[in-house]
């Protein structure tokens, strides 16, 4: 089976300075169903199908909406396969990966306070 795969073109920087500037992190993570997304893709990579199941509250135009804005920021890749009908998968990139411990303590926090 061919794939057709766009290059990753993640180089981490080393901050130099940290800036408080939560809008570019909230900028990069979009919506409202970013991280829910972003959970279900730390399990490995996922189709739109088994992503739609999962996350059973979000619709279909918001879900693709979600993913076309994850790509665009460079959170997950999206790798389409030249079958009939056609294949779709979606990968979480070194960036999007790197937000696992940004989850996690998002789930600590909730367990301490909600």
């Amino acid at each position: 089976m061919n794939s057709i795969r766009k290059a990753s073109n993640y180089i981490p920087k080393t901050p130099e300075h940290i800036e408080c500037n939560i809008e570019k992190t909230l900028d990069v993570l979009g919506g409202k169903w970013a991280f829910l997304v972003i959970r279900e893709l730390f399990g490995g990579t996922l189709r739109f199908g088994e992503l739609q199941r999962r996350i059973k509250q979000v619709s279909p135009r918001a879900l693709t909406s979600t993913l076309r804005h994850l790509e665009e920021k460079g959170v997950l890749e999206r790798t389409v396969y030249p079958t009939v009908p056609v294949t779709v998968e979606y990968t979480l990139t070194p960036k999007g990966m790197d937000l696992h411990v940004i989850c996690h303590e998002m789930k600590v926090w909730a367990a301490r306070w909600t």
